[in-house]
């Protein structure tokens, strides 16, 4: 099944002319006895020094992978650059508005000059058309997408609903992407490389205390915690951190904690993989497994051999 096409499109934004293949396709058909229209010099295609080609400050993606940019480099050894950068003049140089991949690889190659087009698009256009080309390839990780929306919201004053519609995302994933820049620098950082999912972070994103997620991600990361063990997890946290509040207010006394409850309480949770309290007191208490689903709860009765019949 084909992706469907992502907002409108990096063709719609760029110009709104058709493709170059089509234009061609179009003029040789026109008689011969037709008035020559003007060229459209914004769909020539030019040659200029590579020097002479700089990268935006508005383009959201800022990692880029040494091995994937060396195939592509291997690539245009072999064909040449067959798409070409989509650029911007900017005092005497060009700046790029998409194909900053292409970029980056011809450097590796020291090319001499590349194939460019050149646009007029002001500072919004220039951070959509980037933001559209990197989701459409699926370049960007989640921070990099966040940063993006970010952008648009502060800097030109979009809602999440006008930012949804131009890069075709509904407005809900807008607004869950940039709630993970509440994270902490550090937790950003573990999601920018892939050591912290994005579900996790979601998960993280319910304790208020920004030490307490610190101490989540890494001890998720650590033992490798799923997101269904990080929730258990982060319910533990804000469990203590109310405790901790409540006995603060009350009375500066601290009540100890048995360890052996603890580690008990522990080896439930890694079991059952959901939130687990062991209350215990005087050789009295009760064991409370938490489900938040019909199919969570039939996994637990699973694990406990419990049949409904």
């Amino acid at each position: 099944m084909s992706k469907p096409a992502l907002g409108r499109g990096l063709g719609a934004l760029l110009s709104g002319n058709p493709p170059l293949a089509a234009s061609a396709v179009a003029s040789s058909s026109v008689p011969a006895a037709a008035p020559a229209s003007a060229p459209d010099n914004r769909e020539r295609v030019l040659r200029v020094p590579l020097a002479k080609v700089r990268p935006s400050a508005l383009q959201p993606r800022k990692e880029f992978a040494a091995e994937a940019l060396q195939e592509l480099a291997d690539s245009i050894r072999e064909q040449g650059i067959v798409q070409p950068l989509i650029v911007r003049e900017r005092g005497g140089f060009f700046e790029l508005i998409a194909g900053e991949r292409r970029w980056r690889a011809s450097q590796l190659l020291n090319l001499p000059e590349v194939p460019v087009i050149v646009r007029e698009a002001d500072d919004r256009s220039v951070l959509e058309l980037a933001l559209i080309e990197n989701l459409q390839r699926e370049n960007l990780n989640a921070i990099e997408e966040a940063v993006g929306y970010a952008q648009l919201a502060e800097q030109f004053n979009l809602t999440q609903e006008q930012i949804a519609v131009k890069v075709g995302k509904s407005r809900a994933a807008v607004a869950n992407a940039t709630r993970l820049l509440k994270l902490p620098p550090a937790v950003q950082g573990y999601v920018r490389v892939g050591r912290l999912s994005v579900g996790h972070a979601k998960v993280i994103l319910g304790l208020s205390d920004e030490r307490q997620q610190i101490i989540a991600t890494e001890r998720a990361i650590k033992d490798g915690l799923n997101v269904r063990q990080t929730e258990g997890l982060v319910a533990k946290l804000q469990t203590r951190g109310q405790k901790i509040s409540t006995a603060t207010a009350k009375t500066p006394a601290v009540v100890p904690v048995d360890a052996n409850l603890g580690r008990l309480e522990e080896k439930l949770r890694e079991k059952f993989g959901t939130k687990v309290q062991l209350k215990y007191a005087h050789g009295k208490g009760a064991v409370e497994i938490a489900f938040f689903s019909d199919d969570e709860l039939q996994r637990v009765l699973e694990i406990l051999d419990v049949t409904s019949d």
